[in-house]
């Protein structure tokens, strides 16, 4: 049997390992992952979707949550905020002389989605979308980057006349090649079984010309 201070040390083993896991599971819950791609492409005039998620250990909490939608032509431009996260309206659009009305929001907060619609796009709304969020209990700030680039058209479709034309013709010199095959194969058959007929009418020939040979000097 185990004595008291036995049971006392291995009592704050077993603390000490679960305190342990508990902080080792709060460090691994102390950031979140900002997910969009780093780069879209959008036609001018169109309506174009700016997705943002994200994923934390953590339900959003609207008296702690924040978050803002930021816009730059380039790296090395000022930050414009163009919408951000109300504890009571919930993401509301932020008066920009460059936007106006066109941004809405798109995503669903219960889903962790903050994407975006950007209407009418023009030329000048090139540039640099910024996904700033801030859930807290977490303690680091996510922040996801994505290119949009605004082209005035869409690229051609790919034609395959070509390659069906080339597929066409290598199909084609396929089967002249297999059939080619075939005949030469039936031909050497063919003069195969003409050489063996031969041969065999050959042989029956000797064998007749010895029987008469033989029946020959039998006669007295």
């Amino acid at each position: 049997m185990s004595s008291p201070a036995q049971e006392r040390r291995s009592g704050v083993q077993l603390l000490s390992a679960a305190l342990l896991l508990l902080l080792l599971s709060l460090s691994g819950c102390s950031c979140m992952d900002v997910l969009m791609p780093s780069n879209i492409n959008a036609l001018n005039g169109t309506t174009i979707k700016i997705p943002c998620t994200f994923t934390s250990c953590y339900r959003m909490d609207a008296t702690k949550f924040a978050m803002n939608w930021t816009y730059q032509e380039t790296l090395n431009d000022t930050e414009e905020m163009f919408m951000t996260f109300h504890k009571k309206k919930g993401m509301v659009p932020l008066r920009s002389e460059k936007f106006g009305e066109r941004v809405t929001f798109a995503g669903n907060l219960d889903k962790n989605d903050l994407s975006i619609t950007l209407s009418d796009v023009q030329l000048e709304d090139e540039g640099i979308y910024n996904c700033y969020v801030k859930n807290p209990p977490d303690r680091i700030q996510g922040h996801g980057v994505i290119q949009l680039n605004v082209v005035t058209k869409l690229p051609p479709p790919r034609d395959s006349t070509i390659a069906v034309a080339i597929g066409a013709s290598v199909g084609g010199a396929l089967a002249l090649l297999i059939l080619s095959m075939v005949v030469v194969k039936c031909l050497r058959r063919h003069r195969k079984q003409e050489l063996i007929s031969e041969e065999k009418m050959e042989e029956e020939g000797k064998l007749e010309a010895e029987g008469v040979a033989e029946e020959g000097t039998k006669q007295p």
